[in-house]
């Protein structure tokens, strides 16, 4: 493809994105179309709540297709990601086989066959017919173990079940996989994905998210919201707001019927900082004067 046609295409993804809701500056549509020429998956990495779980929601629905999520967590095994045999079912077909004169290997393959199987996110990501985006959220809360036996997958979008044997993917799915970064990954998983960082955004790309996600507000205090969580990023703060804690304070500022940081003033600012502040000690570092200096600065 042309240098031209390239552009035009990342151009192209980013309107469509944003019209799902999601900014994506050049560097992650460029990823994304990566993602899908090389058949690779994405690593997203970056502090907890600048977007990355939306980047696989707004793919999904680019694409129009499915969005499969895997939210991993400490002790997560296989099983649970990838399948798991309906035991009650097996139990009950074993006592109606009771009478049939088959011998045990045909027997067994009655009980270990696919119509007993419960399709976990992973093996049903590859199950499906047209190409799904599989979500792998937060592997880091997984541990290392978990992280190998992902490998398989991502290498060769295949798992293998003991009972049935190799399952390969009947259509690849498009896999991005997401960290938060409280845990080193290992060197294999990060080889066999495209990675990219996204960071906390700048003002102009905060004010378009609002913009796009709220807007039904006015475009002053829209300005205001940004200016104000932007200054609050800057403190040292144990949990610094995301995307969604801008979001939600917006809508938050909306229900409060404040249309101007100045007119709300700090007595009601503070009322509504449940939603943008969520730590005990974050939300002692926010007494009377500190938010009325901020909002001074809006």
């Amino acid at each position: 493809m042309s240098v031209g046609g390239r552009g035009r295409e990342l151009a192209a993804l980013q309107e469509q994105l944003a019209r799902a809701g999601y900014i994506a500056e050049a560097p992650l549509a460029a990823a994304l179309l990566l993602m899908q020429d090389l058949g690779r998956p994405l690593l997203l990495e970056g502090d907890a709540g600048v977007g990355k779980t939306e980047v696989a929601k707004a793919l999904a629905d680019v694409r129009h297709t499915r969005l499969i999520r895997l939210q991993c967590y400490e002790g997560l095994d296989a099983h649970a990601a990838m399948y798991e045999w309906n035991y009650q079912r097996q139990l009950l077909a074993i006592k109606l086989l009771e009478d049939d004169e088959r011998g045990i290997a045909a027997k067994e393959q009655d009980i270990f066959s696919e119509r007993y199987l419960l399709k976990r996110p992973l093996l049903e990501a590859i199950s499906v017919d047209t190409t799904a985006v599989l979500l792998i959220d937060e592997i880091d809360r997984a541990d290392e173990a978990f992280e190998a036996f992902l490998l398989e997958l991502l290498s060769d979008f295949q798992l293998s079940i003991p009972e049935l044997g190799t399952v390969r993917a009947k259509s690849r799915p498009l896999v991005v996989i997401t960290s938060n970064g409280t845990r080193e990954l290992s060197d294999a998983l990060r080889r066999r994905c495209l990675y990219q960082y996204i960071d906390y955004p700048d003002y102009d790309k905060e004010l378009a998210i609002v913009r796009i996600r709220a807007p039904e507000v006015a475009a002053q205090l829209a300005r205001q919201i940004v200016a104000f969580v932007q200054a609050v990023r800057r403190m040292d703060l144990k949990k610094k707001p995301g995307i969604a804690e801008t979001l939600d304070w917006t809508a938050a500022l909306l229900r409060l019927e404040i249309t101007t940081i100045e007119a709300g003033g700090a007595e009601r600012i503070m009322e509504s900082l449940s939603t943008l502040i969520k730590t005990r000690d974050d939300r002692a570092a926010f007494p009377r004067e500190v938010v009325a200096r901020l909002a001074a600065t809006c």
